[in-house]
């Protein structure tokens, strides 16, 4: 288990430090990173009790269906685990607040990790929408708050891990790269562009791996390492790379998204223990960067551990997590 995955001793919500100016407007002074782990507690102490109430945790079935899920299922999660559950469920209700300063100082660690930046940005604005936030533009600027219908801040706590983990930040960064690809157009040959909107793609990757946990396809897994958002990590990480992989290697387009989403969606729920294996091989040929300072031991043995290319007037349309249909019709399509 990483470092940054360890949930250590819980702190309380009510310490962290006040809110700098500079989250809000223009980067008063540098506003220091925050790690996977820190914000988790945060999360673990805070009040979600209003959160908590929206969630349903497991698909309600009735009749043949509830007959066959029962007999033929995948096993329950264990009563133990599921606190763990509820509380991803209930982070994914939570909303971005500009009021707290964890919300924000995870914001800020997300850009400065995939841009290289030491650097923070204002609250607002455009660099959001390079970043791969879509955002209702006001007069503030873009605001990637409202780009976390369905997952909430679990959307941005999936995106945090990637880049604060030392063995997933290289992938995450290739990804970003790959998500801004763009080409001098050549009178002889047509340019085909790759460009995606990387952050919105991520958030669709999440409310993904929520539904495959809701399904509880996730549980096998999660009895076995005893963990549920450490698994929920791990598959969101396997699902972007298979992504990437098929993105990158078959050429594929934004125009391809809302199909090869809904596949990724299918192989998350059938196969993923596979996609599981295929992240922890990746990782384990990868060389780890050790720049950053973040140190991660090796796994046990069964551990796994864009805007200015984007398309004007594309979405990517989300599900509720407490919405009750099982099956998700094009939810993860791009209009």
């Amino acid at each position: 288990i990483s470092v940054e995955q360890r949930q250590g001793s819980p702190g309380r919500a009510d310490a962290a430090p006040r809110l700098p100016a500079g989250l809000l407007g223009q980067p008063a002074g540098p506003v220091p990173l925050i790690s996977f782990n820190e914000a988790l507690q945060y999360f673990q102490t805070a009040d979600l009790s209003e959160c908590r109430k929206k969630i349903q945790a497991t698909v309600r079935r009735q009749g043949l269906a509830a007959l066959l899920h029962f007999l033929f299922g995948p096993p329950r999660l264990q009563q133990q685990l599921q606190g763990e559950r509820d509380l991803a469920f209930a982070i994914a209700q939570c909303g971005l607040d500009d009021n707290e300063t964890v919300h924000m100082r995870i914001l800020q660690t997300i850009f400065k990790k995939l841009t290289c930046s030491r650097l923070g940005c204002p609250r607002y604005g455009a660099h959001w929408e390079e970043l791969g936030f879509q955002g209702c533009p006001g007069f503030q600027g873009a605001d990637p708050g409202t780009d976390l219908r369905g997952t909430g801040m679990l959307g941005l706590m999936q995106m945090l891990y990637f880049v604060m983990d030392s063995q997933t930040l290289p992938l995450a960064r290739q990804i970003f790269k790959l998500s801004q690809h763009e080409t001098q157009a050549s009178d002889v040959t047509p340019i085909l562009l790759q460009n995606f909107p990387f952050c919105i793609m991520s958030v669709n990757i999440t409310r993904i791996v929520l539904q495959a946990l809701r399904e509880e396809c996730l549980s096998r897994e999660c009895n076995r390492r005893q963990q549920v958002i450490t698994v929920l990590n791990d598959l969101y990480a396997a699902a972007f790379l298979q992504l990437y992989r098929v993105w990158k290697s078959q050429h594929k387009t934004i125009a391809d998204s809302g199909f090869l989403l809904k596949e990724l969606e299918l192989s998350t729920k059938k196969k993923p223990k596979q996609l599981l294996k295929s992240l922890e091989a990746y990782v384990s040929r990868s060389p780890v960067s050790m720049a950053d300072g973040i140190q991660r031991p090796s796994p046990p043995s069964g551990r796994v551990g864009s805007g200015s290319g984007s398309r004007a007037g594309e979405e990517i349309n989300f599900t509720g997590i407490c919405d009750l249909q099982v099956e998700l019709e094009g939810e993860a399509r791009l209009m």
